[in-house]
């Protein structure tokens, strides 16, 4: 069998319709098709069937798009075999990141790269609560994904996954607020309080949702927003008080402070996502290499907020 139209079938396992592989490799759907259908006849058996105006894949069209999927791993880790015995990772690396990650991260490890000779690295911020992160990777050669306390939307897609973050959600409150005090917050001591959200459906939405049960009450969400720099003005303006990442959130200099919550996992999980034969690429492993060490360190130069002298509120 030919492993370009090998590839072809993995791209529609992985895509979902001939349309969207034609469309990512430049060709034309029926170009994409008579290829499928020679497969067919190589393999003799039925890879593709038809399903309303689309074609999706058959059980043995399934077993030889994973087939496939062995077939590129091996061929990449033979090249990789090469340029790690000429310490060569060159060409071009491709990485989707969300912002909070690009901001505290992504502009550290690209400056560390850049004594890597023949190595070019290409960042595309995408947001995460509207993007399908792990369909992301037939794109990109690693896709930055985070997931909120326990959800992982990750799983069970054919996927190298690396760990580079466990970042905790602290609640922010305004500088004076009558929580400031406190070590830490739980969620009977916000049960009263009003809240500057979400969108409906995101992620942190649901876990504001969680903290309403645990709380024995009804949560009041007066404003909802999807980018942190504005909920992080609106809880220093005394409107509410927010649920954020800790590592990329402001402090008392813009009249804010940082509380952790006990009693929930309050966390998110960033992870880097790619498809096994991209994962085995030297320029991708040194890329994915700088930006753990980077998210390592910025992990390492945090610690849980510690209550400050600042008591007076700024927005009265």
């Amino acid at each position: 069998m030919d492993v370009r139209r090998l590839d072809l079938l993995r791209e529609l396992a992985d895509r979902g319709s001939v349309h969207a592989v034609a469309e990512a490799l430049h060709r034309t759907p029926s170009a994409v098709s008579q290829q499928l259908k020679v497969l067919e006849r190589e393999a003799g058996l039925p890879l593709t069937e038809r399903r309303g105006r689309g074609l999706v894949l058959t059980d043995a069209g399934r077993a030889l798009a994973a087939s496939a999927t062995d077939v590129a791993v091996a061929i990449e880790r033979a090249t990789s075999v090469w340029d790690e015995y000429r310490n060569h990772p060159t060409g071009t690396v491709t990485v989707a990141t969300f912002p909070t990650f690009g901001q505290m991260v992504i502009p550290a490890a690209l400056r560390s790269l850049e004594s890597v000779p023949g190595l070019r690295v290409e960042v595309s911020d995408r947001d995460p609560e509207l993007e399908d992160f792990p369909a992301l990777a037939a794109d990109f050669d690693i896709v930055i994904a985070h997931a909120i306390s326990g959800e992982r939307s990750w799983v069970r897609r054919g996927l190298r996954t690396a760990s580079l973050l466990t970042e905790p959600l602290d609640i922010v409150l305004p500088v004076g607020h009558r929580l400031s005090g406190h070590t830490v917050l739980t969620p009977a001591d916000l049960a009263e309080e009003a809240w500057i959200g979400v969108p409906v459906g995101y992620p942190l939405d649901r876990l504001l949702r969680t903290i309403e049960t645990a709380s024995g009450g009804e949560l009041r969400v007066v404003q909802r927003v999807s980018d942190n720099r504005i909920a992080e003005a609106m809880v220093a303006a005394g409107i509410g008080i927010a649920l954020l990442p800790r590592y990329t959130a402001s402090g008392p200099e813009r009249g804010i402070i940082l509380r952790p919550l006990d009693g929930l996992d309050a966390t998110r999980r960033i992870v880097a996502l790619s498809r096994p034969d991209r994962a085995e690429r030297l320029a991708v492993r040194t890329v994915l290499d700088a930006i753990r060490a980077e998210a390592h360190a910025v992990a390492a130069s945090h610690t849980a907020p510690e209550p400050d002298e600042l008591t007076t509120p700024r927005w009265l």
